[in-house]
């Protein structure tokens, strides 16, 4: 039974069901129309390959019928599928036709990408492009190369490297990949850092070892002046935070567009900011919002370069030597620094252990084992407190990092460490830079 009226009840969702359908018009298709698909997103699968996934604008698709790919700057002729999908649920169930209307996924297209259109053989039309947002920030994935790589993970060649990345450049149209000179390191393009760290937890969870470097911003040439990318940045903030909110955003090189206080006690802003200014901001963001704000962000543009922009200021605390981390030496480490490592972690030379109080790194014996003797003092076996150690998430750590520094991913651990691992060589390479 209907309720039509303010103030009638009822229980379930009958209602709004039924005013949609006497309310808003149906959409018009014409079956008989040219085919017009247009391609709006990306899957792949290993068993039929990359699928293009979409809405029958016109028409009718059919199997081992021949149609034609509406590229960008070409049109394919002789297209056929080698599956057709209709979606039941979060199912895909194979289907021998579909109409106009219909959201499909189809496959056997070759390098087909979202805003293509397939149409008849005959007479194709392309329906209006879609424009995907350039990448914006990219990674260098490395083959982890470390003393414990191998332990925790199953995948750890290029190889494997390189076609777990390829087949996500293929479903995920924001991520793209770059061969590099080096053949045990990839160039990883994609939409901030967020995404990467999404990519990044994906993989080590299907049993990857690799080191990711500190994001970068891609940067172009526009009319002989460095250029880089600018995003529209969307905050919905209590509004007893805005002060605090504004002033970090404004160290970040962000320009406030608009400040709406509706009297609800939460506020909207919008906020001109350098791609740049976003990395390693998130979790400052939660951390200052108390977990009450909430954020997004759009590419906007691109703009000359904002300038530097403050990101890490301290040193960080590098073991010198493999062993276990012990109470003993993270006891004297505490007015050198924070620790990141628990006691009992094993570590190896040259991984970062904790964050130092200053500017310049510092090499530090962490696995150091206080010295038995027969003699007794009266404070000798008194109790050590320790601070808790802070202990970083994987986008935490992409965030804290810094030019010279890794993150080594396994399925079981997230560690830090230097790009050089060797003290020595490190010390030379910092004469050389002076």
């Amino acid at each position: 039974m209907s309720h039509a009226k303010l103030g009638d009840d009822s229980a379930d969702l009958q209602p709004l069901l039924e005013a949609i359908l006497n309310a808003i018009p149906a959409p018009q298709g014409d079956d008989g129309a040219n085919p017009q698909f247009l391609v709006t997103n990306l899957d792949y699968d290993p068993y039929v390959g990359q699928i293009a996934v979409g809405r029958v604008q016109a028409g009718r698709l059919e199997m081992n019928a021949a149609y034609s790919l509406c590229a960008q700057d070409r049109i394919v002729g002789g297209v056929k599928f080698s599956a057709l999908y209709a979606f039941h649920g979060l199912a895909k169930k194979p289907v021998p036709a579909a109409e106009a209307g219909d959201i499909v996924a189809l496959a056997g297209v070759e390098n087909v990408t979202i805003g293509d259109t397939i149409s008849s053989a005959d007479n194709p039309h392309a329906l209006p492009r879609l424009i995907v947002d350039e990448p914006t920030v990219s990674m260098v994935f490395y083959v982890n190369d470390g003393p414990f790589a191998g332990r925790e993970g199953k995948y750890l060649t290029s190889r494997h490297l390189l076609e777990r990345l390829e087949k996500e450049a293929l479903r995920n149209v924001a991520v793209r990949i770059k061969r590099l000179d080096r053949t045990d390191a990839f160039e990883v393009c994609g939409r901030g850092e967020l995404q990467m760290a999404v990519l990044i937890e994906t993989m080590r969870r299907e049993g990857f070892e690799m080191t990711v470097s500190k994001p970068q911003v891609i940067i172009k040439k526009i009319d002989g002046r460095v250029s880089e990318p600018v995003e529209r940045l969307f905050l919905d903030i209590p509004e007893e935070f805005v002060g605090r909110i504004t002033e970090k955003l404004s160290l970040r090189k962000g320009r406030l567009e608009s400040l709406v206080n509706k009297g609800s006690g939460r506020v909207s802003m919008e906020f001109l900011i350098p791609s740049r200014g976003l990395i390693g901001f998130r979790s400052q963001f939660l951390t200052d919002t108390k977990g009450g704000g909430v954020m997004n962000s759009l590419l906007e543009d691109y703009a000359p370069w904002f300038g530097p922009i403050p990101q890490r200021n301290t040193g960080v605390l590098v073991a010198d030597r493999a062993g276990r981390v012990t109470a003993y030496a993270s006891y004297a480490m505490e007015d050198r620094g924070e620790m990141i490592v628990d006691v009992g972690t094993d570590v190896y030379a040259g991984m970062i252990v904790g964050e130092r109080n200053r500017p310049q790194d510092l090499n530090v014996n962490i696995v150091k084992e206080k010295k038995l003797t027969n003699m007794r003092a009266s404070n000798s076996d008194a109790t050590v407190i320790l601070r808790p150690p802070r202990l970083l998430s994987l986008d935490q750590a992409i965030e804290f990092i810094a030019e010279d520094e890794l993150v080594e991913v396994t399925p079981q651990s997230v560690r830090l460490r230097k790009m050089e691992l060797d003290a020595t060589k490190r010390q030379m390479k910092a004469r050389r830079d002076e």
